[in-house]
């Protein structure tokens, strides 16, 4: 059975954060190519799902999270066999405190 990626509903917020901060800081172009950038980062990994390198902040959890970068932005993941499918959980943005990632649900 082939796995097909998932956004959960924080790592929408958070796309659509980083694109409502960047439109306001750089412009609608600029922001736009950032979005796309950060999503088509997830776009082979229902081919690969295990590409990532696992998260080692976040160890202590059961889903086993891994993570892609793109420029400054880790794509948090991991893999829901029970639901057949590979859930995008966070998007986070390396420059802040690496504290804030446990945010992930």
């Amino acid at each position: 059975m082939a796995l097909i990626v998932y956004w959960t509903q924080l790592a929408e917020n958070k796309l659509e954060d980083i694109f409502g901060y960047y439109q306001m800081k750089a412009g609608q172009r600029v922001a736009q190519k950032l979005v796309n950038g950060i999503v088509n980062t997830t776009i082979d990994l229902d081919k690969n799902p295990f590409v990532g390198q696992k998260e080692s902040l976040l160890t202590n959890r059961t889903q086993g999270f891994r993570y892609l970068v793109y420029k400054n932005f880790k794509i948090i993941y991991w893999i829901n066999d029970e639901y057949g499918r590979i859930e995008i959980a966070n998007i986070f943005d390396c420059r802040q405190n690496p504290k804030n990632l446990k945010e992930v649900k």
